[in-house]
């Protein structure tokens, strides 16, 4: 038992877990409501399990530097719950996994696209945390694709919808990430992590990213009923939690601490499982 949970935490379930919601929220709003058990479940899976392989595999690589750090030198690598070579190859195959499933069971685009995205996480975005600050907006990329591959899934069309919700979760990792940089800036300094936390210690530019991105999540997230593909319960549920968000946001960029940080933080968390309630909500009241 204790090795399973072993490869569950390997797998980051709570990224895992995120990643699934946000793929639900993009099925939902490309198949407008329409939804077929099964094959909403076979996405779901695929994409979830791909990126839980992608997460084994970000731990793989970051194995040497996860031992510098506090919040990570307890992971299951570095200490020693589980060899480097086995975590390899168990993130390979869970990528080709959810892979297989994307193919087999829902369509060959969404497949692209999560493949697309397990590179871009895995090979891009984790050394460039090495290389330069931009890393945050870069991994966003792959941090947004999800919600794209589950309108794509739905639809298997790769549509100007699937983009929108991109937007959306690709503005709203910013002030999350933005938040967690702020909280554990020492530790990432320790990593040798070049987050804009560490690089700009007095944070002008963090915060000023912070605001930027949360005006441009509010703004993502009212486009499906600017060009009704929503109607008026999400689009007062989208505004709302916005507001809330960007409340958070201005607190956090006008006290500086670590206190607003975790503030913007959970506000970030709850966010999307309330923008997903919002749209079923949305589809099947009216």
């Amino acid at each position: 038992m204790s090795v399973l949970k072993n490869y569950y935490n390997l797998s980051k379930p709570g990224i895992t877990r995120m990643v699934m919601i946000t793929a639900a929220f993009g099925y939902l709003l490309g198949a407008e409501g329409i939804v077929y058990g099964q094959h909403f479940i076979s996405s779901l899976l695929g994409i979830g399990i791909a990126s839980a392989g992608s997460a084994a595999l970000n731990n793989w690589w970051e194995r040497d530097l996860d031992k510098k750090m506090d919040r990570t030198k307890n992971r299951e690598i570095p200490s020693g719950k589980i060899k480097p070579g086995a975590a390899l190859f168990y993130g390979l195959a869970m990528v080709f996994i959810g892979l297989g499933i994307l193919v087999y069971y829902v369509n060959n685009r969404t497949a692209t696209l999560v493949l697309l995205t397990a590179l871009l996480y895995v090979l891009v975005y984790t050394p460039l945390k090495q290389v330069h600050w931009i890393n945050t907006s870069v991994g966003a990329i792959p941090g947004a694709l999800p919600m794209s591959c589950g309108w794509v899934a739905a639809t298997d069309e790769y549509s100007f919808g699937a983009w929108v919700v991109f937007l959306i979760l690709f503005s709203w990792q910013h002030p999350h990430f933005y938040a967690i940089a702020w909280i554990y800036k020492e530790d990432y300094a320790k990593g040798g992590h070049k987050m804009l936390s560490v690089v700009d210690e007095k944070g002008h530019k963090l915060f000023f990213q912070v605001i930027l991105y949360t005006f441009l999540m509010i703004f993502a997230s009212l486009v499906p009923f600017v060009v009704q593909d929503a109607n008026w319960v999400y689009a007062i549920g989208a505004a709302v939690l916005g507001l809330y968000m960007l409340y958070n946001a201005l607190l956090f960029v006008t006290v500086h601490t670590k206190a607003a940080a975790r503030r913007l933080l959970k506000s970030s968390i709850i966010y999307l499982p309330l923008l997903l309630i919002v749209t079923i909500i949305d589809f099947y009241a009216l």
